[in-house]
């Protein structure tokens, strides 16, 4: 059975080091157990897609939310899926900053990244809306 899952954080520290040691991470990680999925960042805050099996998927999330890079781990978002929305990535990345603010705000109160103030549905719906931009960098094995 697979899942996607969708989860908001806050950074501990927020630099492109951080941000590459973790997307390295993934992409070293991810492909063996079966995983996608993106990460969405925009100042301190990161949100999560992940997508695989129901078990893969929860264990990951539960080492994501003893991760001491980041707190006020919050579930957005969790279904069972018949098929990968996210499976071109291995662990995409989008950048906020170079994103056209007008995409964040149409799923918002102000163009500035805030799941934790929407609903897990608006934040799936704007992930959907940067696949349909060529918004996320970093397909699968790359």
């Amino acid at each position: 059975m697979m899942v996607r899952l969708l989860y908001a954080s806050r950074a501990t520290a927020v630099s492109p080091e951080t941000i590459d040691a973790i997307l390295a991470q993934s992409r070293a990680r991810n492909p063996a157990q079966g995983i996608t999925g993106i990460l969405c960042h925009g100042g301190d805050v990161f949100m999560q897609v992940l997508e695989g099996g129901r078990d893969a998927v929860n264990r990951l999330y539960g080492s994501i939310v003893r991760d001491s890079r980041h707190h006020d781990v919050t579930l957005l978002h969790f279904e069972e899926i018949a098929e990968r929305r996210f499976a071109g990535w291995t662990m995409g990345v989008v950048n906020l900053a170079r994103v056209n603010p007008s995409i964040v705000l149409k799923y918002s109160a102000r163009p500035v990244l805030d799941p934790f103030a929407v609903s897990g549905r608006a934040s799936m719906a704007m992930l959907e809306e940067l696949i349909a931009t060529a918004s996320i960098v970093g397909r699968a094995g790359g």
